[in-house]
């Protein structure tokens, strides 16, 4: 996205408006959080048949977490970061546009650049989410620091779904 682009693109049908009950009647709104990762894609699919099922809108939160090793390391591009950035988010537009078509779902695409859980948390509680989504972590030093997942859960602001 360019400088002063909208962070979010929707897609498909319009939501229902319905007042905002937590936790009554099953989830009206999903969040799923994606990054291009094997897990965060099983994640996508599993949030968007879950919406589909639910009636849900489905609201997917792209972070791109720009590391500050990117200047220190040797030959690292910042430019050719920036450009997969963009192609995972134009992926993203693509699968989001073709899946709220198909499955007639409300998809709300959020792309953000910074810290994961604080853009998924503050994303979670602009959309007033009933439910979110992440895969698991693939990297070993997280079951020692703590993954995206589990300090959402940690959190207990919302129900967490971890696909594997």
């Amino acid at each position: 996205m360019g400088v002063g682009a909208p962070d979010r693109e929707e897609y498909g049908p319009r939501a229902r408006p319905l007042p905002f009950e937590r936790g009554t009647d099953g989830p009206r709104v999903i969040m799923v959080g994606v990054d291009g990762t094997r897990t965060s894609e099983r994640a996508g699919f599993y949030a968007a048949g879950l919406a589909r099922r639910q009636g849900a809108a489905l609201v997917v939160v792209f972070v791109s977490s720009p590391s500050g090793l990117t200047a220190l390391v040797p030959g690292m591009d910042a430019g050719a970061v920036q450009r997969t950035h963009d192609e995972l988010a134009d992926e993203l537009r693509r699968e989001c546009r073709r899946g709220a078509e198909q499955w007639s779902i409300p998809v709300t695409l959020v792309v953000r650049r910074g810290d994961a859980y604080g853009e998924l948390r503050a994303a979670a509680d602009e959309f007033q989410a009933d439910m979110v989504v992440v895969g698991a972590s693939e990297q070993a030093g997280h079951r020692l620091v703590g993954s995206v997942a589990t300090r959402l859960v940690r959190a207990g602001r919302w129900p967490v779904v971890v696909v594997p």
